[in-house]
């Protein structure tokens, strides 16, 4: 008896539907505190909107999109840290904007100077912004440091444009300033996002710890960085099965007893779903939403398409990492180097956020857009230095966070003292669900953590936040 005491012990499963940042999160979150995990995945490899496939086209391994993560984002950089592949990351201290004819100015972080004012000298170098644009932008950003993260509950439901307005921000400076921040976070213009939002972003990312802008841009194509999450599972016990598409949740009116695929029903003993709200919806009986009410908004997320242009070069276009093109329908380049057999000397991701407007349009029709906008921030680029190019939409990218999103936002589980109960054994990740973050990779990676501690009772949790600088904390305490 006693010789079988570990081997005794038993093993709960867990299925993890989504092979995306959350799901994978989640997985190895819940395979590290002991569960035995299945990670269905309906394609051939981890990723989901944040992952690369095979192009048959150029022969190379091409990311969906141009993703990119902050200083700020602790939670995907202790995925990351999980997964062994922090080193994958270049880091990049400066954001460049172009003005036009080839001259940058360069938004840079000062190591030796504290929060906030970091960002200071290289701000008020910027020729892109006039003078009275400058002091307006800094009484706007000192606002949104005095607030906080308790000020901006007073702001949630109403769009960061009104914000900006009361703030008496000219629409230059939105179109200059404002919007390429606030559209490469949120996917949305500052006159549809929801302001706590852009007030998170702008507070978090820009303005309460040094290294919170830091900009870290993987070197290697987006699903090689999940490449450990296999192992962390199987070693724990559990599998990864690819290919394999959940159908429905296998309900019996109080818990989830199954998961139905395509090949049958897997039995668990708890379900952590990782999926889009429009797909969850499609695996959730009646009577299992009638049971639990965090399933109740389901349709009345909405959907900000991102568009993504790979872009192929003979010869080096761009002589910064990234650069944002205010005013322009294109928003932000990134520069690879990526020589290659086919004569390719840089490749250059090119990003159009919220790109409602660009759907439809043949990608013919993308890459002269593309390719004009970038002929005006370089002039020197021309038609003929490029090799190929490779427009992808991606419609549902990110869920819309417009004003009143928070209010339906559901918590990885269900609550003691629901009126219509819950269901206790569903837990639900993905970065529509309530984060505290707008749709980005970090908020992913939260809610897959925060539905894998919920769902096996560990202690890990969530990654804390970066702690803002002491001049930040004295500037709040000062206000309140």
């Amino acid at each position: 008896m006693s010789s079988g005491a570990a081997s005794d012990r038993v093993v709960r499963t867990v299925a993890v539907i989504g092979g995306g940042v959350a799901g994978i999160a989640a997985a190895v979150r819940a395979a590290e505190s002991g569960w035995r995990v299945i990670l269905l995945e309906s394609s051939g490899r981890l990723g989901g909107r944040a992952g690369s496939f095979d192009d048959v086209r150029s022969g190379l391994e091409l990311d969906v999109g141009q993703h990119v993560v902050l200083g700020c984002c602790t939670n995907i950089l202790e995925l990351y840290d999980r997964l062994g592949v922090l080193d994958q990351l270049d880091w990049q201290n400066t954001l460049w904007f172009a003005r036009g004819a080839g001259a940058f100015d360069a938004l840079s972080i000062t190591p030796w100077i504290p929060a906030p004012l970091h960002a200071l000298p290289s701000f008020a170098r910027m020729r892109l912004l006039r003078l009275g644009e400058k002091w307006s932008i800094s009484r706007a950003l000192l606002a949104i440091l005095r607030l906080g993260p308790k000020g901006r509950v007073a702001w949630q439901g109403r769009p960061f444009g009104e914000f900006l307005s009361q703030h008496r921000q000219s629409a230059r400076a939105v179109e200059c300033f404002w919007d390429p921040i606030v559209l490469s976070a949120c996917n949305l213009s500052c006159a549809r996002c929801e302001a706590t939002h852009a007030l998170k972003v702008v507070d978090e990312g820009l303005l309460a710890h040094p290294f919170a802008g830091a900009l870290g841009v993987s070197r290697v194509p987006l699903s090689q960085l999940y490449g450990a999450t296999e192992s962390i599972i199987t070693q724990a016990g559990g599998e990864v099965r690819f290919g394999t598409t959940a159908k429905a949740l296998a309900f019996d009116g109080a818990r989830i007893t199954g998961v139905v695929c395509d090949d049958g029903v897997i039995p668990v003993q708890a379900v952590i779903t990782a999926l889009p709200p429009d797909r969850l919806a499609r695996l959730c009986s009646d009577t299992l939403r009638a049971k639990d009410k965090r399933l109740a908004n389901l349709e009345r997320f909405l959907f900000s398409p991102i568009l993504g242009v790979h872009l192929a070069f003979r010869r080096r276009v761009m002589t910064t990492p990234n650069l944002a093109l205010p005013t322009r329908l294109t928003h932000w380049l990134f520069s690879h180097d990526a020589p290659t057999n086919d004569g390719c000397v840089q490749r250059v991701s090119a990003v159009v956020s919220s790109a409602e407007a660009w759907i439809g349009l043949s990608e013919s029709a993308i890459t002269e857009r593309v390719l004009a906008d970038l002929r005006w921030a370089i002039p020197e680029c021309r038609n003929e230095d490029l090799l190929w190019s490779r427009p992808i939409l991606e419609r549902h990218a990110t869920f819309a966070g417009v004003p009143g999103i928070e209010s339906i936002r559901p918590r990885a589980r269900t609550e003691a003292g629901d009126l219509r109960g819950g269901v206790e054994n569903l837990f639900l990740g993905g970065e529509w669900t309530d984060t505290g973050w707008p749709s980005t990779m970090e908020g992913a990676a939260r809610s897959g953590f925060a539905a894998a501690t919920a769902c096996t009772n560990s202690t890990s949790g969530v990654a804390a936040d970066l702690p803002p600088a002491t001049l930040v904390r004295w500037a709040r305490l000062l206000s309140n």
